[in-house]
């Protein structure tokens, strides 16, 4: 897995202060797409264990609310595995932190995917940029959606972070 960037103590990538794992590698290639430097997968650096201590260093601060896997798109084959491994390795040794994940795929193509018991939060769907709304909480166009991947799960039907956040 390639990654092109580390972001700290973001506040636009999900809930909380969090940092940001931004990936290599995205086959949607979405017009207008804010990230396009991060398409190409072999793009960007190797993500090596300087990178991950990078992580574990600023997931360690007590005000750092979790992170959020972003790109590109995580979940590109080329990224999949390794971040379902990060992303349980993280559960492990930060469980009161919560997990983000950013793909252009939709819930319904990827809820079965492994990597779905160690998410808190997905951001689904590709960007459209004629349903573009910059006043949107943690994403870019109102196709997309903040799914409560837990709830999501055990009730095999999708709930909304947004809806649950508010109650």
């Amino acid at each position: 897995m390639r990654y092109h960037n580390i972001t700290k103590d973001d506040m636009l990538n999900g809930d909380g202060l969090r940092v940001v794992l931004w990936v290599a590698g995205c086959s949607h290639c979405c017009k207008d797409c804010h990230n396009p430097v991060t398409w190409d997968p072999n793009g960007g650096l190797p993500f090596d264990r300087a990178a991950k201590e990078e992580l574990f260093t600023e997931l360690s601060k007590d005000y750092i609310a979790g992170i959020t896997f972003s790109g590109g798109d995580p979940l590109y084959s080329g990224n999949r595995f390794e971040i379902k491994d990060l992303a349980k390795e993280i559960r492990e040794k930060f469980p009161d932190k919560t997990i983000w994940l950013y793909t252009g795929s939709a819930w319904e193509q990827i809820s079965h995917y492994p990597i779905m018991k160690y998410l808190d939060v997905l951001v689904d769907g590709e960007f459209e940029c004629d349903k573009k709304d910059s006043k949107l909480l943690w994403k870019g166009s109102k196709n997309q959606r903040v799914i409560n991947v837990q709830k999501s799960l055990k009730s095999d039907d999708i709930v909304l972070y947004c809806e649950d956040y508010k109650n």
